[in-house]
């Protein structure tokens, strides 16, 4: 590998680990809580929600995956994210209100393809721990 391809690739993953980090002004305005995430013909999801950016990558949840900002504003964020060895996604958050939220996701999980539409309401407080 060349020294100019290294550069390249240096550049690139510092942007991709700089946008990540970069505050997310639609997700900032999410109430923590207890949330119902509901598909059209699909059984209700329900996640006790204390951080937000987990609703950019839902279909690989608990992977370390890269992200590329594509939007950020006050009524939505869009993110490409990239989860080495396990497929990568589009996902679009937009902000109704604090309470209602509809997210729309795409992409590769465990080499087949995704797509799906999901709207989000805040139910209440989540569950004390042991009670949920």
């Amino acid at each position: 590998m060349t020294p100019f391809f290294k550069m390249i690739i240096a550049t690139a993953a510092v942007f991709l680990a700089t946008a990540a980090e970069a505050p997310l002004i639609a997700l900032s305005q999410i109430e923590p809580g207890q949330w119902s995430l509901v598909a059209a013909g699909a059984r209700t999801r329900s996640i006790c929600l204390s951080d937000p950016r987990v609703l950019l990558q839902l279909q690989h949840t608990g992977i370390a995956c890269s992200r590329y900002v594509i939007e950020n504003d006050k009524d939505s964020t869009i993110v490409h994210y990239a989860c080495p060895g396990a497929g990568h996604g589009r996902t679009e958050v937009k902000v109704e209100t604090p309470r209602l939220i509809q997210i729309l996701s795409q992409g590769i999980s465990k080499n087949a393809p995704f797509d799906w539409a999901l709207e989000g309401r805040r139910t209440g407080p989540c569950a004390p721990t042991g009670q949920r």
